[in-house]
């Protein structure tokens, strides 16, 4: 599906129609359910129900283009993440502050088999592991596909400080998987071929997502 077509998909959206939102729905879901894996682990499906709770409420007084949507979709889940991991951190025999944003492993879930490159299981795994600033910049930038301004607003930052964290977050990656031992049935070197493209278009500026749906 096109961008315009779904461009036009969120303008009837938002006029009620349900398959239009169905379409939206199918577009940006994968792109949320990554992000929020990384989050907050194996309750990601949780959030992204919770986030889509108040999507669907709020999409009609809505202003922005395609881009705009998927980035205040990202800052809706983004919310509804920090506010389950407040949650569990007060619930008894959990020690986990709210602040441990993205210092967890996310789980596996069925939804991430068909990831590719920079978004298989195991990039999402040590994207979590990266710090704060690195980690939510690259997942919002690569995973769910917005541009450093856009990434800005969901983090509140300017956009030149996001594309810096994200350039170190994907750099610090292509260390990493350079380092780790090849998945079987991977090219040696593959995934971190695949993260140093990310870094190269992100050092040019480019949003870093290309091949990323």
């Amino acid at each position: 599906m096109d961008e315009d077509e779904l461009d036009r998909a969120l303008r009837a959206a938002q006029d009620g129609d349900e398959e239009s939102f169905r379409m939206l729905y199918r577009d940006v879901q994968p792109r949320l359910i990554r992000f929020a894996g990384a989050l907050v682990g194996g309750d990601a499906e949780d959030v992204t129900s919770e986030a889509w709770l108040q999507i669907a409420r709020d999409l009609p007084s809505f202003r922005g283009d395609l881009d705009g949507f998927r980035g205040w979709t990202a800052t809706i889940t983004r919310h509804r993440a920090l506010d389950h991991l407040r949650r569990r951190s007060r619930r008894p025999g959990s020690d986990m502050p709210a602040e441990e944003l993205v210092t967890m492993a996310a789980d596996a879930d069925t939804e991430l088999d068909a990831l590719d490159g920079i978004a298989t299981e195991q990039a999402l795994r040590l994207i979590a592991e990266l710090p704060r600033d690195q980690a939510e910049a690259v997942l919002l930038r690569v995973v769910v596909g917005l541009d450093a301004k856009s990434a800005g607003k969901v983090l509140g930052k300017r956009s030149g400080a996001v594309r810096t964290a994200a350039y170190r977050g994907l750099r610090r990656l292509a260390e990493r998987l350079s380092a780790s031992r090849t998945a079987p049935g991977e090219a040696p070197g593959e995934s971190a071929a695949d993260t140093r493209r990310l870094v190269q278009g992100d050092k040019s500026g480019g949003s870093g997502a290309e091949g990323v749906t």
